[in-house]
């Protein structure tokens, strides 16, 4: 028995969405993971290899907490807490309001500092990448030092006591009862102040080179 146009044109586009699925899959998904899988990516202990003075700086700043919760500064304890400052960064959605991705447009450069490069993404703290499409904060890609620890954990206790316009939430949890950072308040600082500083050096070249009346908008 024959069957109905309908019934023909129906296999058709059955046969066609499953093709079309089959092939951006591919494209999409198989494909970019074979050409990424060849690329090598650093592993925390890679990263731990050239800890951030700021690092050194933290538990300097917080020693009674950093001893408690992490010991000393070293390898261990550094790959330790940005990993947890990673993970908590991601928990409470920063990524929605503060992108990581300098861009060689409006003058970023001159806000944010040098512009991104591929190679700075090729570690596994950029996965999932958080390069972000949203500016409601600012860029935090180049966040090490920029600001000293103290004024990142006034500002994640209560945002409105340093940027008085600031519309970030407060994260009160990310300290103890007697307002002193908890783990993972120490977490999320070490982590915001390791962003950028394998870069670092050349940052500060690029506010040397910028007249001194314009250097307070990108310090």
């Amino acid at each position: 028995m024959a069957k109905s146009p309908i019934e023909r044109f129906s296999t058709v586009f059955l046969v066609a969405g499953l093709s079309f699925f089959l092939f951006s899959f591919v494209s999409s998904g198989l494909v970019p993971w074979l050409m990424m899988n060849k690329i090598p990516t650093q592993s925390l202990d890679d990263l731990a290899k050239h800890i951030p003075k700021s690092f050194y700086k933290l538990a300097a700043d917080y020693p009674q907490e950093f001893k408690l919760y992490y010991g000393e500064p070293n390898a261990a304890s550094f790959k330790e807490a940005i990993s947890l400052g990673r993970d908590n960064y991601i928990a409470e959605a920063c990524w929605h309001c503060h992108s990581q991705q300098i861009r060689p447009i409006s003058n970023e450069p001159q806000r944010w500092g040098k512009v991104s490069t591929a190679d700075e993404y090729q570690n596994v703290l950029q996965m999932p990448q958080m390069m972000g499409t949203r500016r409601v904060g600012p860029d935090l890609f180049r966040e090490s030092e920029r600001r000293s620890n103290d004024w990142q954990m006034a500002h994640l206790f209560k945002p409105t006591n340093v940027v008085p316009s600031s519309v970030m939430p407060e994260f009160p949890w990310f300290f103890s009862a007697d307002k002193h950072p908890n783990k993972r308040g120490l977490a999320v600082v070490a982590y915001l102040q390791w962003l950028g500083s394998w870069a670092k050096d050349s940052t500060d070249e690029m506010i040397q080179s910028i007249p001194k009346d314009n250097r307070a908008s990108i310090q």
